[in-house]
């Protein structure tokens, strides 16, 4: 550990102008940024590329071996290619290059070797060597490999700022994830809608708006005019006052118990707001409202539970 923590912060000075010119590299491209390598190489690139992707910078993973073979037709003029060897001799990479320059190309190296064939071959060369592996034999590739991907990273991150990416794009690139849920579903998509909506008129009685709200499994009713918009809500607790005051749930009209400007939200916000709104007021429902005040939905902490938002 102590080594590979060595290694990773040895590379603090090497974010200098060739870091920044690599940075403009990725910036520039109109293309992808094809990322290859071999071996352990190989997989360390596989995961920088998948990194540039999520954070918009379009890549791929190259296998250097099969590049030759038929895959390097996967790289079109106004591409990139990062190509990572520890040596800078990989034979599989260095026999890329020159297809690479008639296609126009540029290519930066990330290398343990500045005198190696592919770091001098390079646009630019980002130096990721370490003074020991943390391997006992000093041969496995490990804290190489760690360097490398904490470089791959850097330039991942520094390219996305310097992009303007934001929360929200990342969530477009995360849809099945939980920030994706969180940044991406609406109210409109979790409320419960039409014949799954409780709601009464204000004239009705209180006993049909118990009979409502028990029906709909949402512990409350909304209480709306005959154009359909919002006047108030009727809750378990409104039930608990009228029972305590000894109201005749029969012939008591929904307008004389039920609560007025209850909380309520848009269905274009977030549903993550929703929680946010139901934390702060201590409640576990909430009726979703257009701007014309017509009721068209609601929503309780299950729903956003089962849609992953909590």
């Amino acid at each position: 550990m102590e080594i590979e923590s060595r290694a990773v912060a040895e590379l603090l000075p090497r974010i200098d102008e060739r870091f920044a010119r690599a940075c403009e590299l990725c910036l520039a491209a109109h293309g992808r940024v094809a990322v290859s390598g071999l071996g352990k190489s190989g997989h360390v690139g596989s995961k920088i590329a998948a990194t540039l992707a999520s954070t918009g910078t379009p890549a791929f993973f190259l296998h250097a071996a099969e590049a030759s073979h038929g895959d390097l037709g996967m790289v079109a003029r106004g591409d990139l290619l990062l190509a990572i060897s520890n040596s800078g001799e990989t034979p599989e990479l260095l026999a890329l290059l020159p297809p690479l320059r008639r296609l126009g190309v540029p290519v930066i190296a990330m290398t343990g070797n500045a005198a190696s064939t592919l770091a001098r071959e390079a646009e630019v060369h980002l130096d990721v060597g370490v003074r020991e592996e943390a391997c006992p034999l000093n041969l496995a590739p490990t804290a190489s490999t760690t360097a490398t991907l904490a470089m791959g990273d850097a330039l991942a991150t520094a390219v996305l700022q310097a992009r303007g990416f934001t929360s929200e794009d990342f969530a477009r690139a995360h849809p099945g994830g939980a920030l994706g849920r969180k940044l991406l579903l609406r109210v409109s998509d979790v409320m419960r809608r039409g014949e799954d909506l409780p709601q009464v008129a204000i004239t009705a009685t209180v006993e049909q708006g118990l009979v409502e709200m028990s029906g709909k499994g949402l512990g409350m009713t909304a209480v709306t005019d005959a154009a359909g918009r919002l006047l108030g809500v009727f809750t378990d607790g409104d039930l608990r006052r009228a029972l305590d005051g000894g109201l005749d749930l029969r012939r008591t009209a929904m307008q004389e118990i039920m609560t007025r400007n209850p909380r309520h939200i848009a269905p274009q916000e977030l549903a993550a707001e929703a929680v946010n709104r139901m934390q702060e007021h201590r409640i576990t429902a909430l009726l979703v409202v257009e701007a014309s005040g017509t009721l068209v939905g609601a929503l309780n902490i299950h729903d956003l539970l089962r849609a992953g938002v909590v």
